[in-house]
């Protein structure tokens, strides 16, 4: 019954404006969204509560028996916070990381001084020291270049070397030449390699090249990982029995979230007033997963959840429901934030800006209440963000009067949603809550835009694949065909995944050199970029294969 509803949700793509209104019953799975998870029984909690106590338990254990015994320069450190993330624990043991990559940047931050010899060392020590903030310059892998600068072609025999380059080169930012050659080079061996070594390995390169781990969430990857992993460590059992008792209390908080926020969407009752609209709590909530991934997040998933349901909402008044002249009215009654605005405007309308009203002075309450700070005016503007964009992209297309592929895209970084939903982030984190750094939010700063430019661009590669898109929808292949009638689909796709690779160079370069924010911002960031290829990769029939999949592991599968 479970596994029957979650392949339901995927399968619910909202179609296109012109299609919406012939296929309703495609629109609105109807009585399929009703979820709830199974009840927990006492002893159930009581197991719950024990498992947190053993969980406790071994991984002291580990911080106390096994990480002091490692070397402060040793490779094999570097190899324990390589599995340690893989297998989605590395949060338990932050400040012993952190301690760790800041000895080994200081033991090799100058080239030439035994940062090591071998691709593997050198790549993973590069990738790690990258990913927790410490700028390793590109010339590490000079070593392993030629005199005209490209990769020496003898490496190419070293394929787990070129896992590791193909890796590491995924943390370039722009200009980096060296890092674009050692991607190029290594990504070309992977794939001329995929099919000639046996299954086990072809799968695991497959899995590198589909989805490097920098750009991948461990969250959906952690339980594949030790069919990978050989190696005889005294440490790996350790590491595993904590991953196993981890990923069986997320599980048990997934569905206790999944169970409030269902009961809460249920009791809202917007779908019930707009039939038509997306009735997709479950897909809401795997954002707010993406963004507030570790477990102790529980209490800002279910709220970030909320604010996520009203994008959706809204993106299907604005598509499905209003008149262009509703539409301007709802715009301006969200810009003046009056809930005395809405007199002119039809019930549905009326409905909704009372539920935004009350649901943003909500969050800002408990915001204030947590962190002592009042976010009611951020929220606000970005609510009024949102609604321009979404109003700006209704003129074009009942206009006909279509955009340039740039002013296009502009405006579709704002009406992905990923404004709102990391706005939001950032104050139910509380981290960083700086007068300086609400001004930056504020302003829609590229740790926020490129996300939006991330997502907006990869759903635009899969609307431009559907025959039933008509450009009510817009998308920037097309809009870029227009422009460059030379451009065949094949090669305007190519300059998205082009598009695609500059943002998320332009991202990496944020969460490197650009120290405002909390690296836990940081990486909610980096984690909603990270599952955007899951939420907008349909196939054939316009479902979410490989998402239902891997969300069916996370709610129901045990940890091997």
């Amino acid at each position: 019954m479970a596994l029957h509803f979650v392949s339901c949700i995927f399968a619910s793509r909202p179609p296109t404006v012109a299609a919406k209104a012939q296929h309703s019953e495609y629109f609105n799975p109807s009585n399929k969204w009703n979820f709830l998870p199974e009840e927990r029984s006492s002893l159930e909690v009581y197991k719950t509560g024990d498992l947190s106590t053993n969980l406790s338990e071994k991984v002291e254990v580990v911080k106390n028996e096994v990480w002091k015994t490692v070397d402060e320069s040793s490779f094999e450190g570097l190899c324990m916070i390589d599995v340690m993330q893989r297998l989605n624990i590395d949060y338990h043991f932050q400040d012993e990381i952190e301690t760790f990559l800041g000895k080994q940047y200081a033991n090799y931050s100058s080239v030439g001084s035994g940062y090591g010899n071998h691709i593997h060392e050198i790549a993973l020590r590069f990738r790690l020291s990258r990913q927790h903030g410490y700028f390793v310059p590109e010339e590490v892998f000079e070593k392993f270049t030629n005199k005209e600068r490209k990769i020496r072609p003898e490496l190419s025999k070293n394929i787990v070397g070129m896992v590791d380059m193909y890796e590491a080169s995924q943390l370039a930012v722009a200009g980096e030449d060296i890092l674009a050659e050692a991607e190029k080079f290594s990504g070309k061996v992977l794939k001329e390699k995929v099919d000639c070594i046996d299954s086990h390995g072809d799968q695991f390169i497959k899995r590198t090249l589909e989805h490097p781990f920098h750009k991948s969430l461990p969250l959906f990857t952690a339980t594949k990982f030790l069919g990978d992993f050989h190696d005889k460590n005294l440490w790996l059992s350790s590491f595993r029995e904590i991953a196993k008792i981890d990923f069986s209390l997320l599980q048990c908080s997934y569905h206790r979230e999944i169970g409030q926020i269902t009961k809460w969407w249920t009791e809202l009752g917007l779908a019930n007033e707009l039939v038509y609209a997306r009735n997709q709590p479950l897909k809401w909530y795997i954002w707010s997963l993406a963004c507030f991934a570790d477990r102790s997040f529980s209490e800002e998933r279910i709220e970030l959840t909320k604010p996520i349901s009203l994008i959706y909402i809204i993106d299907d008044i604005f598509d499905v429901y209003g008149t262009l002249d509703e539409l301007t009215l709802f715009t301006e009654a969200v810009c003046r934030w009056d809930i005395t605005a809405v007199e002119q405007l039809p019930d549905y309308m009326k409905t909704c800006f009372s539920v935004l009203y009350n649901l943003t002075n909500e969050i800002s309450s408990k915001v204030f209440q947590k962190h002592g700070w009042n976010p009611i005016h951020s929220l606000q503007n970005a609510w009024k963000s949102l609604c321009k964009a979404f109003l700006v992209e209704a003129k074009w297309f009942g206009s006909g009067k279509l955009p340039g592929a740039e002013e296009y895209l502009n405006n579709g970084t704002v009406s992905s949603g990923v404004q709102i939903m990391l706005v939001h982030t950032f104050f139910l984190l509380g981290e960083g809550l700086t007068k300086e750094n609400v001004q930056i939010i504020d302003r829609n700063p590229d740790i926020i835009s490129t996300p939006g430019t991330i997502l907006r661009l990869w759903d635009d590669l899969g609307n431009a694949q559907d025959e039933n898109q008509k450009g009510n929808d817009g998308s920037y292949v097309n809009y870029l065909m227009n422009e460059k009638p030379e451009y065949t689909r094949e090669v305007a796709r190519e300059r998205v995944m082009s598009k695609i690779s500059d943002a998320w160079k332009n991202l990496n370069q944020e969460c490197l050199f650009h120290k405002h924010f909390h690296p836990t911002f940081n990486k909610a960031s980096l984690n909603l970029a990270r599952i955007v290829p899951l939420m907008y990769s349909y196939d054939d029939e316009q479902s979410l294969p490989e998402l239902e999949e891997q969300f069916n592991s996370l709610l129901y599968d045990s940890f091997l």
